[in-house]
């Protein structure tokens, strides 16, 4: 299984992401025909440069002859040049143009070319949607790029008190976001893996300038969209991770921990704007094949957390309440154990699978719908084998197939449950029959299959 694993120790960007992508092995020639394909007037600048002792590669977005500026640097410069007050002019700024690297401000770069224009609106969902669908890139990595954009969008909707329709991409819709949120779509399908891990983020620290005034790092859109995700200070106080990085982190991730088991094929690194003392601001891709025992089994391996409770005093139609709500949560499982509890009564063992991210919020979850006082927590190697779905003709419709294999070998499979009951209670016809067409519609299938390949002497 071939995986990459991203290392934040120093935050995450757009920019940065996109240097790793190149360093390590993606072709330059891959994202600026991303960018040609996008037709809004961009352009790469690649190059070399040095951070604290580490060649890395840097990418810059150049939007109709100008190049783009870190945020905080791009604010300065322009209230050097227009002054603290709010004048018209700024307060329409204010409400409404955005900036690339932190939801709620104007690209930099597009904004010096913007300043020709007093009333720019930004881009609403709708029109980003139409400039990445009508781009030369594939389905997959539109639907990516577009998958990104609509995470940022929940995260700046919920900060701004808006629905997602409601709100216009003004930062993350100008033109240099959209590079690099589009390239990073292409750039991570072109490295071939089936996994990115990412590492805990370092979000830094201190005060960062935004076109709404002055706000603590990590920024509100920022804070909102690494919910869930391990991150941490070192104490720099700089702001490391923007919007952009953790939308672009959030959507391609498939986990977040250490360091994974491999082999590793290659690395490379992606330079951030600004170069501190003694830190490498870099952003480190690591890419190579998973390495464990179980590899030639061909399963997986993940780390899991897993909650337990005992309880002996709770309603029983609660229970069943609970385990759904689990369930709607993002539970990997749930299960009920009867057990004979202290002073001979008995009660349910409580046991929960689920994501070292969801077990806080699984927790609180416990403790809210449950009478337990306490709910133990320990982490977990789970090992799964391939799995995969395919859709089988019955009669009465469509049924999917759950198939798992181990070494190219399918080792069992079988109909899912919600589509055999939902075809039963439409039709009228007994479960365990859909059950049985189902499976049996499967196994034909393989047979004309195999029954299909030429025959090999």
């Amino acid at each position: 299984m071939r995986i990459a694993y991203l290392e934040c120790f120093s935050g995450m960007s757009g920019d940065m992401f996109l240097g790793a992508l190149v360093d390590a092995g993606v072709a330059p020639q891959t994202l600026e025909a991303t960018v040609a394909a996008l037709n809004v007037g961009a352009r790469l600048e690649i190059s070399r440069v040095v951070r604290s002792g580490i060649s890395a590669a840097k990418v810059d977005v150049w939007v109709d002859g100008e190049k783009d500026l870190p945020r905080e640097e791009y604010w300065q410069q322009r209230r050097r040049r227009h002054g603290h007050e709010h004048t018209h002019d700024s307060h329409h700024e204010h409400e409404h143009q955005h900036s690339h690297a932190h939801a709620g401000e104007i690209s930099r770069a597009a904004t010096t070319t913007r300043d020709k224009h007093e009333h720019f609106h930004g881009r609403g969902l709708t029109e980003i949607r139409q400039i990445i669908s009508a781009a030369a890139i594939s389905q997959n990595a539109k639907k990516t790029a577009i998958s990104i954009f609509e995470t940022l969008g929940r995260a700046e909707g919920k900060i701004h008190n808006t629905s997602i329709d409601g709100v216009h991409f003004h930062e993350v819709g100008a033109v240099d976001a959209l590079v690099d949120i589009v390239c990073a779509a292409v750039g991570a399908e072109a490295l071939g893996v089936e996994e990115i891990v990412c590492s805990p983020l370092n979000v830094g620290g201190g005060m960062v300038e935004c076109a709404h005034g002055t706000f603590p790092v990590p920024a509100p859109a920022t804070v909102e969209l690494l919910a869930n995700a391990p991150v941490y200070s070192s104490g720099i106080q700089a702001e490391l991770v923007t919007p952009t990085g953790a939308a672009i982190v959030k959507t391609l991730a498939a986990r977040f921990g250490a360091f994974p088991e491999m082999k590793i094929d290659r690395s490379g690194y992606g330079a951030g704007s600004r170069d501190f003392p003694g830190h490498p601001n870099v952003l480190r891709l690591t890419i190579g094949e998973r390495v464990s025992k179980a590899l030639a089994a061909n399963t997986a391996s993940e780390m899991i957390t897993v909650l337990e409770a005992n309880i002996d005093d709770l309603n029983p139609q609660v229970f069943g309440y609970v385990m759904d709500r689990l369930f709607n949560e993002g539970a990997l499982d749930a299960f009920g154990v009867p057990v004979q509890m202290k002073k001979n009564r008995p009660g349910m063992l409580l046991t929960v699978l689920c994501k070292p991210e969801d077990a806080s919020k699984l927790t609180q979850l416990i403790f809210t719908e449950t009478t337990t006082l306490g709910v133990r927590r320990r982490e977990e190697n789970r090992r799964t084998l391939a799995r995969r779905w395919e859709n089988v003709e019955t009669q009465w419709g469509a049924v999917r197939i759950k198939i798992a294999s181990m070494n190219g070998t399918i080792t069992n499979y079988a109909p899912e449950y919600e589509d055999c009951r939902r075809i039963a209670t439409e039709h009228h016809v007994p479960l365990k029959t859909v059950m049985q067409e189902a499976a049996r519609a499967y196994s034909n299938a393989g047979r004309d299959r195999q029954l299909a390949q030429p025959h090999k002497p």
